[in-house]
């Protein structure tokens, strides 16, 4: 121990994973108890991350109303923050973490009896001619959501290149349209949001070209092209150039476990830290980690994933912070939900794609249903088209998709729920939702896509049968 009766926790990361980390173990234990260091080499700490898109589209219109909690709170609870202090090497056997001032260079290393390890995702950046240049951005902290806002602001032209169409190249492909911006999405794929099977992508397709998007399927940016300036002025693939006054990197997020790779703790398949259901790191008893760093079980597939979600990031650190702090909490696993928009279509998925239970080895039914999100006859009812996968012979869920206007997203949750109960879909038709025509259709369209699951799944019986 540091001190003849306090304890040191050392936390890396000051956003959702480390903070929450660190202000649950504060809860449960004092400053005489224990002492809690925590490093954030960016501005800001305790933020939305998600919201970023929406910071910049304009929906948001302050920065400020993206963060949870300051600096200034933390310290006063406290925590000892430091900001601007990147931790550059984590020695292991002595227990201790060397951390670099940003600003000054100024090294120091600084001692632990406990360790979490919160240092997030970085987004994927492609080793191309010109990717580093000025007016390319990846979009992943609020520093970098004010470098893109100053970047459009010094932009000659209104020509934006987002590339990659995952979340946040679909989100911030909105946020350029409603800042006044001509923006073409390039995509490796056929079809956005590689999450969804393609028959589902084709919808969120066809709603970006309705908003005035340029969709460019199935190519790859081979370089960056820049002008007299230095600036990038256009991004080129293997057949075409598409001039560009801001380049948006969209291509997904990859965790960071640069410092927990040079430490030699164990890495998952997806390069995140592995560890047992308490967050604690395996192998290694005084050191947690959480956030966008970690691998987490999916509890459909059985296998380990990498999901970068800010729901998942607070959940680690309260688990976290409860087992620093005496306690004891343990976080068991996922199914993959996650919610998006394009202007006012809502887009929603959990458990398994087609491809995701084929890799696994499962055998399943999918169907498709055309729905409502209200009773057909009341003012305001839109369409919906709900995708449900599950597996043979025992009608378990598997999968949900969902792809609609207004109310269609949130009905994921039904499903969520059922796959983490290990529900059928003939046990899912009995469920007791809530009904009213203002809310719902008499069948539900989640239930309605599970009768017909469960009717495909009797179909071997019923033909064997007769």
């Amino acid at each position: 121990m540091t001190a003849e009766s306090t304890e040191r926790l050392v936390v890396i990361g000051g956003d959702a994973a480390g903070m929450s980390a660190a202000s649950q173990a504060r809860r449960l234990r004092g400053a005489g108890e224990l002492e809690i260091v925590a490093f954030e080499r960016g501005h800001f700490t305790s933020y939305s991350a998600c919201g970023i898109p929406y910071w910049v589209g304009g929906d948001v219109e302050e920065r400020d109303r993206l963060i949870a909690r300051t600096p200034e709170e933390h310290r006063a609870r406290g925590i000892d923050l430091r900001l601007r202090t990147e931790v550059t090497e984590i020695d292991v056997a002595a227990g201790r973490v060397r951390a670099r001032d940003v600003d000054s260079g100024a090294e120091s290393w600084t001692s632990y009896d406990k360790l979490v390890i919160a240092t997030g995702a970085r987004p994927v950046r492609p080793d191309l001619p010109g990717v580093d240049a000025p007016g390319v951005h990846g979009v992943q902290t609020l520093d970098d959501g004010q470098a893109l806002l100053d970047s459009l602001a010094r932009a000659r032209g209104r020509r934006a290149v987002v590339v990659g169409a995952g979340y946040i190249g679909v989100e911030m492909a909105e946020a350029l349209i409603r800042r006044g911006y001509e923006v073409t999405v390039v995509n490796r794929g056929a079809e956005p949001m590689s999450t969804l099977d393609a028959d589902m992508g084709r919808l969120v397709r066809e709603a970006m070209e309705g908003l005035g998007v340029t969709m460019v399927g199935e190519a790859e940016v081979t370089k960056v092209l820049t002008g007299q300036d230095g600036r990038v002025r256009a991004v080129a693939t293997e057949d075409t150039e598409y001039p560009a006054d801001v380049v948006v990197l969209g291509i997904g997020v990859r965790p960071e476990t640069t410092l927990a790779r040079a430490a030699g703790l164990p890495l998952g398949a997806h390069g995140g830290l592995l560890t047992d259901r308490a967050m604690r790191v395996r192998g290694h008893e005084n050191i947690w980690a959480g956030g966008d760093c970690v691998e987490v079980l999916d509890l459909v597939s059985g296998q380990q994933r990498h999901i970068a979600l800010g729901t998942h990031a607070n959940k680690h650190g309260q688990v976290i912070g409860t087992n620093v702090g005496g306690g004891y909490a343990t976080f068991p696993g996922v199914v993959g939900t996650a919610v998006s928009k394009v202007c006012d279509l809502e887009i929603a998925r959990t458990g398994l794609r087609e491809k995701d239970a084929r890799r696994v080895g499962l055998q399943f039914e999918a169907v498709t249903i055309e729905s409502t999100s209200r009773a057909g006859y009341y003012p305001g009812a839109s369409p919906m088209t709900v995708k449900m996968l599950a597996e043979r012979r025992t009608g378990r869920l598997l999968g949900v998709q969902i792809v609609g206007r207004e109310g269609a997203a949130k009905r994921v949750d039904i499903a969520a729920v059922a796959l983490t109960a290990g529900l059928t879909v003939e046990q899912m038709t009995a469920l007791d939702l809530g009904y009213a025509p203002p809310f719902s259709p008499v069948w539900d369209p989640v239930l309605v896509a599970a009768r017909k699951a469960a009717a495909k799944i009797r179909e071997p019986w019923d033909q064997a049968a007769g």
